[in-house]
Parts: C-alpha cells; sequence; structure tokens
C-alpha cells in the first residue's frame, strides 16, 4: 500500500495490519493443509487426521469474527475516505480476503469429507484384504497338507480329486482377492497424494502369493494327471511289449538255426537273405528300445509306491520277465550277426568292431566331459539330468553291442586254432606263422581289452556324475524352498515397516504402544536370522562340493541379506528412535517438567539426569528452581520467631504447602511407593526412579485437587528440595530411606503413624530395630531442619547422642521395639522435636479462640494462644510470642499454656487451678521440680553427666534459666560456635552492621551483637570488657579459648593418668615387698582366688584403677577427636565470615540457599510448652523462682475475677451447666487446699 495514502488515511495502517495477520495466518493453514500427508489404510491414522482437520476448522469457525470486524472496519474507511485509490485498494483487498478465506474453508472441506471417503474406502479395503488373507492362508494350508503317497490309481484319483477340488476353491476365492485388488486400485487412484505404500505393498504381497498358489495347484493338477494316464496305460502298453517280446524272440530263434547250419557260409544267397531278415528284427528291436526304457522307468515308479503289496511282489515279476525276455533278444540278435559275418575276414570285422567302439566311448567320454560343470540353479540342474538321463538310456542301449562284441572277440580267440589264425593274417613281408599268430591274438586281445576298461571307466564317470547332479538337485531344491520362505517372511516384515510412521509425527501418549509394537515385531522376526544362517549354510554347502551358484542365485542371497541386515537395522533404529523419543518426551521422561518454569528460565539436564536451571536474560545457571528460590527468599521473614522449634515449624509448613505434601495422605504416599517398588531402603535411586514415584504421587494429587496441585511444578520443586537436603553434591542418587523419611516427614497423616511407618522402615523382619539402623533414620530425619540451617538447636547433625537417649530409655536392651520407640517419641526427644511442632503448627492455623491479647488486643486469638499459668485473665497471640514481646508485669519466662484448638470449660477450670497453685508456690518448689518441654540429649561436652540417665525436664530459655541449672544448654559447643557464627554471618550480609540494633528495657537479650557479646562474656569470665569488635576478633576469641578449654581438660586428664599410675606402681612395689607373687600388668589382670584378704583388697583396687584408666583414655581419645572436629568447622566457620557482603556466586551464578539465611535464636534451645491438641503443658521462669509469694487477698481477688471470666451470666439459664461447673469448681477447691495443706507441712 503506498505510503502516502497511510499518511492521508491513518486509519489504514491498522486494517493493513489486521488484514495482512489475518492473510499470513490463512496462507499458513492453507500449506498446512496441503502438506498434511496420510497413511492410506491405516485407520488410527486417518482418523487422527479427521480429529486434526476438525480442530483446524473449529479454529476458523473461531476466527470468523475477526474476518467480520475486518470486513466492517473496511466498510466504514470506505464510508469515511473520499479518496478512490484507498476505496479501491480496499475493496480489492477485502475481496481477496474473502476469496482466500473461502478457498481454505474449502480445502478444509474438501479434504474433511475426502479424508471420510478414505476412512470409509479403507475400511472396505481392509475387510476385502483380510478375506483374501484368510482365503490364501487356507489355500496354504491345503497346500502344506498334500503329502507323496501311495503310486497307485486310488491314490492317484483322490490327489486329482482334491487339486480339483482346490482349483474350484481357488476360483471361487479369486473373487476375494479380485475386490481387494479392485479396492486397492481405487485407493491407489484416488489418494495417489497421500501416503499408499502400504496398500501397494500388501497388494503385491497378497497378488504374488496367490500367482504362486495357483502356479504351484496348476502343476500338481497336470503331474497328477499324466501320472493317472500312465497307470492307466501302463498295463496296456506292458502287456502289448510283453507280446512283441515273444514275436520277436520266435523270429529270432528262427534266425540264429538259419545262422548255425552247415556250410552256410559258401550259400552266399543265403547269407544276404539271413542278413536282410538279421537287420528287419534288429530295426524293430531299436524302434522299440525307447518304449522298453519308459516301461522299466515308469514300473520302477509304482514298484516303489507298492513296496510292501502283493501287487508289487507281481510287477516285480512281470518286470524281471521282461528285462530277461529283451537282453536274451538283444544277445540272439547279436550272436545271429557274429554267425552270419564268420568268413575268412572275420578277424579285420572284430578289428573295425573294436576300433568303431573305442571311437564311440571315446566320444561318450568327451560328451560326458562336455556336461559340466554342474548349472548355479535348478533349473539348469534339471536340464542337465534330462540330458543325463538320456545319456545313460544311450549307454544302457550300447551295452548288448559292446557286451557281444567282446563275447565275440573271446570265442574267436579261443575256437581258431593256430593255422587258421596264420592263413588269415597276410603281412606285407614274410613272416613265421607262429609270429603271424601271436600278432593277430596279441592284436584283438589288446583292443579289446582297451574296450572293456574304456566302458568302464564310461560307465563310473556316468555314474559319478549322476550321483553329483542327483545330490546337487536336492540341495537347490532345498535353497529355492529355503530362499522362498525367507523372502515371503521378510516380505510381510517389510510390509509392516513400510507402514512405518516419522518417529516426530507419532503422539507423545502413542510412544509406549508403537515401542511395544516394534519390540513384538522383533520377536517376530528373532527366528529369520536362523533362516537366513540356513540359506547361507546351504549356499556354502553346494560351493563345498564344487557347485558354482549361478549369478541368479547369488543375487537372491545377496539381496536376502542385505534386506535382513537393513531390516534389523531398521528395526534397532526404530526402537532406538522411539526410546529417545519416550525418555525426552515421554511419561517417564522429564519433558514434562520443562513447563515448571517460564521465560527467562529454561530447565536443562545434567549428564547424570540432574536438572538445573538457566536464566538467559543473566546468562546464568543455578542448581535451585526459580519458585524454590522465591520460597526460600520468603522463609527469611520468619527470621523474627524467637524460638527455633517453632520457627522451624512454620518454616516447614511454608515448605509442605508449597509442595503441595499437605495434601497427600499417609495411605497415598504408601501406595505410591508400593506401586514403585521401593522395598529395599539401602538401595540408590536415580533422579528418573524419583520422578517417576512422585509423578504417580501428584498425579493423585491432581485427581483429588485439581485446582490446587501443578504436577510439573510440584515434582520439580520437591525433586529440588530433596536433592538440596539428601543431595547436596548433586550426584544424582539418594537412598530410599532418605526419600521415604522425606515425603512421610511432611505428608499429612497422625504424628504416631508417621512414626510407626517410619521406624517399620528400618526395623528387621522381626519388628525390632537396633542402634545402627535407628541411626540411619535418625540421621535422615535430622537433614530436614539442617537443610533450614536450625540443626544446631536440635542437637547438631551428630545422632549419636539421640541414638544412646533412646536405647537408655529402653534399659540399654540391644534392640528395641516399635512400642518403646513411640514411647520415647512421645517424650519429643530433642532432635525430633520439630515434627511435633510442626504438627501443633498446622492444627494451630485455622484455630479461632474467643479471648484477647493482652498486648496487641487482637480479639479473637487466630492461631496458637498462650494463657498466663501465673497471672489470671492473660492471653498472649502467637504474633507477641514469638516475637517476645510482653505486657507491664508480665515476663517470657512465667509459666505459660499453649493451645492450637480452642478451650473447653474444663480446661478453663484447671487452667485455673494451676494458677492457684502458682500463686501459693514458693520459688524453692520451682527449683526443685524443673520441667522441660521436651527430651534433651546428651552431648560429648557433658562431662560427668554422660553417664547419668536422662530425665523428662521442663525447658528454661538460655537468656532467663537459672545460673544453677546443670540443663543450662543441651547444644554441644560445635553446634553453638555453628550457630553463633552463622547468625553474625547473617547480620553482617543484612544490615551491613551488628551494631546498629536497638534493646527495648521490657525485653530480654534480643539483639544478635549482644547475644555474641554475652556468650563470649560466657568464654572468658576473666576479661569481661574485652569484647570484640569484628566478627574475626569474635571467631578468633572463640577458637583461642575452646581450644585453651580442650588443651586443660587433656592436661588434667593426663595428669590423672600419671598419678593412677604412680599409685599403680606403688602398689606393686609394696605387694612384691611383703613377698607376694607379682601382680600381673594391668591388661593382663583376671579374677582369681586370692591367698589372703589382703591379696584380694590390693587386686579389687588395681582393677577399679585400671576401670577408671580405661574410662579416661577413652574420654581423652573422644576429646581429641572431637578437638579435631572443631578445628575444622572453626576453618569452615572462618571462610564463612570473611565472603563478602554479596550473594555466592555458583558456576557464575545467583544461588539462594536457606543456609545463609540463618536463624535467629535467643536461646540454644526451642521453647516448647508441651502441647499436641488440647493438652497442655507448664514452663517456668527465674523470676518465679526469686519473687517472695504474693498477698492472700490480692490471690483471691483475682480468683473470684476469674471466676466471674470462666463462668459468665449468660450460662445462668442452663441448670445442667451450673451443677457441671460447680462440680468442677469443688474438685478445683479441693486441690487448692490439698496443695496448702502440703506447703504448710512441708515448712
Amino acid at each position: 500500500m503506498p505510503s502516502s495514502l497511510l499518511l492521508e488515511v491513518p486509519a489504514l495502517a491498522d486494517f493493513n495490519r489486521v488484514w495482512t495477520e489475518l492473510t499470513d495466518w490463512l496462507s499458513l493453514l492453507d500449506r498446512v493443509i496441503k502438506s498434511q500427508r496420510v497413511m492410506v489404510g491405516d485407520l488410527e491414522d486417518i482418523n487422527e487426521m479427521i480429529v486434526k482437520q476438525k480442530a483446524t476448522l473449529h479454529d476458523l469457525e473461531q476466527r470468523r469474527p475477526q474476518l467480520e470486524e475486518l470486513i466492517t472496519a473496511a466498510q466504514n474507511l470506505k464510508n469515511k475516505t473520499s479518496n478512490q485509490e484507498a476505496r479501491t485498494i480496499i475493496t480489492d483487498r477485502i475481496e481477496r480476503i474473502q476469496s482466500q478465506w473461502d478457498e481454505v474453508q474449502e480445502h478444509l472441506q474438501n479434504r474433511r469429507q475426502q479424508l471420510n471417503e478414505m476412512l470409509k474406502d479403507s475400511t472396505q479395503w481392509l475387510e476385502a484384504k483380510e478375506e483374501a488373507q484368510q482365503v490364501l492362508g487356507q489355500a496354504r494350508a491345503k497346500l502344506e497338507s498334500w503329502k507323496e503317497g501311495p503310486y497307485t490309481m486310488d491314490a492317484i484319483q483322490r490327489k486329482i480329486t482334491e487339486t480339483k477340488q482346490l482349483a474350484k476353491d481357488l476360483r471361487q476365492w479369486q473373487i476375494n482377492v479380485d475386490v481387494a485388488n479392485d479396492l486397492a486400485l481405487k485407493l491407489l487412484r484416488d489418494y495417489s497424494a497421500d501416503d499408499t505404500r502400504k496398500v501397494h505393498m500388501i497388494t503385491e504381497n497378497i497378488n504374488a502369493s496367490w500367482a504362486s498358489i495357483h502356479k504351484r495347484v496348476s502343476e500338481r493338477e497336470t503331474a497328477l494327471e499324466e501320472t493317472h494316464r500312465l497307470l492307466q496305460q501302463f498295463p496296456l502298453d506292458l502287456e502289448k511289449f510283453l507280446a512283441w517280446l515273444t514275436e520277436a524272440e520266435t523270429t529270432a530263434n528262427v534266425l540264429q538255426d538259419a545262422t548255425h547250419k552247415e556250410r552256410l557260409l559258401e550259400d552266399s544267397k543265403g547269407v544276404r537273405e539271413l542278413m536282410k531278415q538279421w537287420q528287419d528284427l534288429q530295426g524293430e528291436i531299436e524302434a522299440h528300445t525307447d518304449i522298453y526304457h519308459n516301461l522299466d522307468e515308469n514300473g520302477q515308479k509304482i514298484l516303489r509306491s507298492l513296496e510292501g503289496s502283493d501287487d508289487a511282489v507281481l510287477l516285480q515279476r512281470r518286470l524281471d520277465n521282461m528285462n530277461f525276455k529283451w537282453s536274451e533278444l538283444r544277445k540272439k540278435s547279436l550272436n545271429i550277426r557274429s554267425h552270419l559275418e564268420a568268413s575268412s575276414d572275420q578277424w579285420k570285422r572284430l578289428h573295425l568292431s573294436l576300433q568303431e567302439l573305442l571311437v564311440w566311448l571315446q566320444l561318450k567320454d568327451d560328451e560326458l566331459s562336455r556336461q559340466a560343470p554342474i548349472g548355479g540353479d535348478f533349473p539348469a540342474v534339471q536340464k542337465q539330468s534330462d540330458v543325463h538321463r538320456a545319456f545313460r538310456r544311450e549307454l544302457k542301449t550300447k551295452e548288448p553291442v559292446i557286451m557281444s562284441t567282446l563275447e565275440t572277440v573271446r570265442i574267436f580267440l579261443t575256437e581258431q586254432p593256430l593255422e587258421g589264425l596264420e592263413k588269415l593274417y597276410q603281412e606285407p613281408r614274410e613272416l613265421p606263422p607262429e609270429e603271424k599268430a601271436q600278432n593277430v591274438t596279441r592284436l584283438l586281445r589288446k583292443q579289446a581289452e582297451e574296450v572293456n576298461t574304456e566302458w568302464e571307466k564310461l560307465n563310473l564317470h556316468s555314474a559319478d556324475w549322476q550321483r553329483k547332479i542327483d545330490e546337487a538337485l536336492e540341495r537347490l531344491q532345498e535353497l529355492q524352498e529355503a530362499t522362498d520362505e525367507l523372502d515371503l517372511k521378510l516380505r510381510q516384515a517389510e510390509v509392516i515397516k513400510g507402514s512405518w510412521q516419522p518417529v516426530g509425527d507419532l503422539l507423545i501418549d502413542s510412544l509406549q504402544d508403537h515401542l511395544e509394537k516394534v519390540k513384538a515385531l522383533r520377536g517376530e522376526i528373532a527366528p529369520l536370522k536362523e533362516n537366513v544362517s540356513h540359506v547361507n549354510d546351504l549356499a556354502r554347502q553346494l560351493t563345498t562340493l564344487g557347485i558354482q551358484l549361478s549369478p541368479y542365485n547369488l543375487s537372491t542371497l545377496e539381496d536376502l541379506n542385505t534386506r535382513w541386515k537393513l531390516l534389523q537395522v531398521a528395526v534397532e533404529d526404530r526402537i532406538r528412535q522411539l526410546h529417545e523419543a519416550h525418555r525426552d518426551f515421554g511419561p517417564a521422561s522429564q519433558h514434562f517438567l520443562s513447563t515448571s518454569v517460564q521465560g527467562p528460565w529454561e530447565r536443562a539436564i545434567s549428564p547424570n539426569k540432574v536438572p538445573y536451571y538457566i536464566n538467559h536474560e543473566t546468562q546464568t545457571t543455578c542448581w535451585d528452581h526459580p519458585k524454590m528460590t522465591e520460597l526460600y527468599q520468603s522463609l527469611a521473614d520468619l527470621n523474627n520467631v524467637r524460638f527455633s522449634a517453632y520457627r522451624t515449624a512454620m518454616k516447614l509448613r511454608r515448605l509442605q504447602k508449597a509442595l503441595c505434601l499437605d495434601l497427600l495422605s499417609l495411605s497415598a504416599a504408601c501406595d505410591a511407593l508400593d506401586q514403585h517398588n521401593l522395598k529395599q531402603n539401602d538401595q540408590p535411586m536415580d533422579i528418573l526412579q524419583i520422578i517417576n514415584c512422585l509423578t504417580t504421587i501428584y498425579d493423585r494429587l491432581e485427581q483429588e485437587h485439581n485446582s490446587l496441585v501443578n504436577v510439573p511444578l510440584c515434582v520439580d520443586m520437591c525433586l529440588n528440595w530433596l536433592l538440596n537436603v539428601y543431595d547436596t553434591g548433586r550426584t544424582g542418587r539418594i537412598r530410599v530411606l532418605s526419600f521415604k523419611t522425606g515425603i512421610i516427614s511432611l505428608c499429612k497423616a497422625h504424628l504416631e503413624d508417621k512414626y510407626r511407618y517410619l521406624f517399620k522402615q528400618v526395623a528387621s523382619s522381626t519388628g525390632f530395630c537396633d542402634q545402627r539402623r535407628l541411626g540411619l533414620l535418625l540421621h535422615d530425619s535430622i537433614q530436614i531442619p539442617r537443610q533450614l540451617g536450625e540443626v544446631a538447636s536440635f542437637g547438631g547433625s551428630n545422632i549419636e547422642p539421640s541414638v544412646r537417649s533412646c536405647f537408655q530409655f529402653a534399659n540399654n536392651k540391644p534392640e528395641i521395639e516399635a512400642a518403646l520407640f513411640l514411647d520415647w517419641m512421645r517424650l519429643e526427644p530433642q532432635s525430633m522435636v520439630w515434627l511435633p511442632v510442626l504438627h501443633r503448627v498446622a492444627a494451630a492455623e485455622t484455630a479461632k479462640h474467643q479471648a484477647k491479647c493482652n498486648i496487641c488486643k487482637e480479639c479473637p486469638i487466630i492461631g496458637f494462644r498462650y494463657r498466663s499459668l501465673k497471672h489470671f485473665n492473660y492471653d498472649i497471640c502467637q504474633s507477641c510470642f514469638f516475637s517476645g514481646r510482653v505486657a507491664k508485669g508480665h515476663k517470657m519466662h512465667y509459666p505459660m499454656v499453649e493451645y492450637c484448638t480452642p478451650t473447653t470449660s474444663g480446661e478453663d477450670v484447671r487452667d485455673f487451678a494451676k494458677v492457684l497453685k502458682n500463686k501459693f508456690r514458693t520459688k524453692r518448689y520451682f527449683a526443685k521440680h524443673p520441667r522441660m518441654g521436651y527430651l534433651p540429649v546428651q552431648t560429648v561436652l557433658e562431662g560427668d553427666n554422660m553417664e547419668t540417665p536422662v530425665a523428662l525436664i521442663n525447658f528454661w530459655p538460655l537468656d532467663s534459666a537459672p545460673a544453677s541449672s546443670p540443663q543450662l544448654s543441651h547444644d554441644d559447643t560445635h553446634s553453638r560456635i555453628e550457630h553463633y557464627a552463622s547468625r553474625l554471618a547473617e547480620m553482617e550480609n543484612s544490615n551491613g552492621s551488628y551494631l546498629n540494633d536497638s534493646i527495648s528495657p521490657n525485653e530480654s537479650i534480643d539483639d544478635e551483637h549482644l547475644l555474641i557479646q554475652h556468650y563470649c562474656q560466657s568464654l572468658n569470665q576473666d576479661s569481661p570488657l574485652s569484647q570484640p569488635r569484628s566478627p574475626a576478633q569474635i571467631l578468633i576469641s572463640l577458637e583461642s579459648e575452646e581450644r585453651g578449654e580442650l588443651e586443660r581438660i587433656l592436661a588434667d586428664l593426663e595428669e590423672e593418668n600419671r598419678n593412677l599410675q604412680a599409685e599403680y606402681d606403688r602398689l606393686k612395689q609394696q605387694h612384691e615387698h611383703k613377698g607376694l607373687s607379682p601382680l600381673p600388668s594391668p591388661p593382663e589382670m583376671m579374677p582369681t582366688s586370692p591367698q589372703s584378704p589382703r591379696d584380694a583388697e590390693l587386686i579389687a583396687e588395681a582393677k577399679l584403677l585400671r576401670q577408671h584408666k580405661g574410662r579416661l583414655e577413652a574420654r581423652m581419645q573422644i576429646l581429641e577427636d572431637h578437638n579435631k572436629q572443631l578445628e575444622s568447622q572453626l576453618h569452615r566457620l572462618r571462610q564463612l565470615l570473611e565472603q563478602p557482603q554479596a550473594e555466592a556466586k555458583v558456576n557464575g551464578t545467583t544461588v539462594s540457599s536457606p543456609s545463609t539465611s540463618l536463624q535467629r535464636s535467643d536461646s540454644s534451645q526451642p521453647m516448647l510448652p508441651r502441647m499436641v491438641g488440647s493438652q497442655t503443658s507448664e514452663s517456668m521462669g527465674e523470676e518465679d523462682l526469686l519473687s517472695p509469694p504474693q498477698d492472700t487477698s490480692t490471690g483471691l481477688e483475682e480468683v473470684m475475677e476469674q471466676l466471674n471470666n470462666s463462668f459468665p451470666s449468660s450460662r445462668g439459664h442452663n441448670v445442667g451447666s451450673l451443677f457441671h461447673l460447680a462440680d468442677d469448681l469443688g474438685r478445683a477447691m479441693e486441690s487448692l487446699v490439698s496443695v496448702m495443706t502440703d506447703e504448710e507441712g512441708a515448712e
């Protein structure tokens, strides 16, 4: 469009843009329609294309309003503009786009109609093809059922009948084949633009098989009819031939008698007459030679088929009679000729006959040699067999002549005396008579021997050649059958291969089905390997026999081997492509997880299948999912929660919701784990196994909570979290037990059900668990808070104290059962206390308490409710409690009770009674009865208390615990140093300095700077004013003080060891001085029978010293090992504190890790009022122990106020409730009086 028009009519620009977009879309749609090809004859492919066409047509209809809006806009533009050129262009473009729209729509409709017709025609063709293949199968079955039977009239007649019936059936079945061919031709003609390879190949295969069956049936029918005619004619021909033999034998006898008359040779006229008669007889014999051979050959065939029957014996006799008469007739004819030719020149005639025979034998030997070599295919060898059969008949015909001539020479040499021979032999020079006779004899004998030798040689050569021909025929026929069978099977497999679609065109959901089909095809063609090997072996055997295969057979073998190799390669390539596609795009692949991130992020996979994420804007990579990074950053908002157990539980709760594991029930999780056969807990899981199991879990959750679960995002984030917890090195493998621990810990289930399931995973088949297995479970469990940077508050990453605590609770049994484990877990051990707190946090989320917070005045209180057991009507909400806010007159270390569900009247009365008890109790009572809200575990550095049993005590916050309490801190020094140094690094990174915070006079030690300062003062009491001013100074101070303390402990232990050794030496010398037997060395001491009380005392003392020395040495070794661990940890902390304030770069990528946002903890242990459901527990503070008892009247006033609040007037109308409350009040007062009486008695 000219730019001048666009300037003149600005609205044309928008019109032109919309018109161009719509035109381009229509052009693209038209090209797609024309380029979409389907496999003709494949109903599934055609149906898929019809669905696509419907969707395309639907898209076109949805865009029709856009076309109508464009036409309306064009009409408005034409009405608004007066520029004729613009009006013409608008009109032209509207007409063009309307024409293009109609054309595309017409193409779509035509293609849809064509596909429907193709579907119909393909269905008809497939049905016809099935019928044709069915009749082909029936015909093949009948052909295969035919076997060589007896060579009798009845059997041949029966076979002829069967063959004619099959030929008749074939003529009827021809209709099915013709219908299939007609439908195939219609498909090939009407849908030539689509892929017709399948139809073409199947049709060719059917026609080739049908033609082969027709040919075999026709050849068999012709052969059977010829055999039938021969069997009918054979008895007549045999009788006729035998009759002729009888007549010929009579004639020969007459002539033989005539030739033996005396003086016959003197009558030349009679000799000529007899010679003429002999020639006539010989002519008849030669004329009947072929008849004789045919009768003999056919008779032998009939004999082989009748073997073992009476008819066979009778026929054998007649054939033997015929052969005998024939031989005798030939001999008589030759004898007649010999006598007729007897004259003075007889030796010359014999000489000439022998020479003729030698020439004939040489010619036949040359002819036999020219028949070699054996042909390379079955038809050529069959022709050679026919030629040689005629050759052997010729030899058989000549045999009587040769035998008769040799016999005549023998008789001649025997009957003629030497005198006669010397008359017959005339030499040009005069020789003695004896020499002349010897020369004639030698000449005839030599020629006769040569004839006999050449005759035998020719017969042997002919027999050997016949044997080779027969063997070659058998092998070539076997080769032909094997090649035909292999060719047919390869054709069938190639038809299936030809119907394959490109892997890129397959639907993702159908990849597995196609893979199974190709694998099934591979299994079907596997036996073809034996066929190929058999064909090649047959070819090698023929080569070994000296048979050179014909070019046709060689090309056939090469073609079959090539097709087999190509078929194998095609199948393997197809399987490989489908495997790769299924791996990269199938349901078990990670391809579906690529949608879990949005631009500019991209999900990539490392060589060990571990995912990582690429930010194309910043050109950086990171291990954490972008959403997981955001989640970790959001967890920093919870760092203001004072108490680490609640802080950890609230972070885990937020993580649990982000991963949608709060929707996962324990039964569903167990079903998914069982479905993937995850029973070997020590076995590693790779990334694909983890993804498959997670996919199963989240697919089920999506069915139940469709709007809440995004499967790719949840699977990817849960995988990311599991790798962060259990595979920080990104090796791509985690243990099955670790996977189960992570999933079960955050799923939705009862707490004790989780405990039972986890214990079952590490228990043996008998239901017992030893220390090693329990250590594995606790180690995997503690990794969850460790990944959040909260492990220091739960006893550190060393789980040995927890394992020791559990087995001490079980009276140091070698194995524990589930009940003991559950009892120990109900005490909420320090390393696992975060899990029950997580359940209470989840339960308190929806709780609404009809009470008002005394600090922030929130009413009603949502979440946790904390009621003071020191003051009446004093409640705190969870926000104020977690942040450490207090009201005037109340301190954080006062006893409180926690509620995660609304309170009942019974609980109100019970708390009222407890407040009264606390009002009248002295601080000395609370000092004697400390309680803690969890079960602490003892670490390596707890000194002499290591061997003391662990008791359930109440919790005292660090900043307010009594100085005399031995349970001031239950963290080992290792964990405390890690915690404080991490918190210091967080303050430096977040605020730039830790010297800017201020402390409210009403708050306890809350500032990180002062917290570390307080800790440093506790480590170095000699110089309280020398406070470090930088992180490096703090670290150096911690390192030096800790190292000095350990060195002092080691020095003390060594000194004590030396003292013990000196004491031992002194006792030993004293023992020897008294003349007693010397004491053995400490390791060798064994209890023996004492010789005196003094000896027993010394031995017992030595034994105790040895035991004490062993304990000290073991403790020294523990301290040395722990010192090495501290040095390594301090080195790592120094590197952490010296790193820059910017976020760490990993592989050039900003990685957000929860460990860099370490948690805020004013106490070394979490504040845990013991509370599950509506159960309560108490905690007492230091000021309660130091403050004097309050005035009794004031306490009674508070009691009355509490009564008024607990029993409002609105309940007065309920008489039953009044009686119930009165009863509760009475019991509470009885408890109060009892407590007061006990206190007075104690004082």
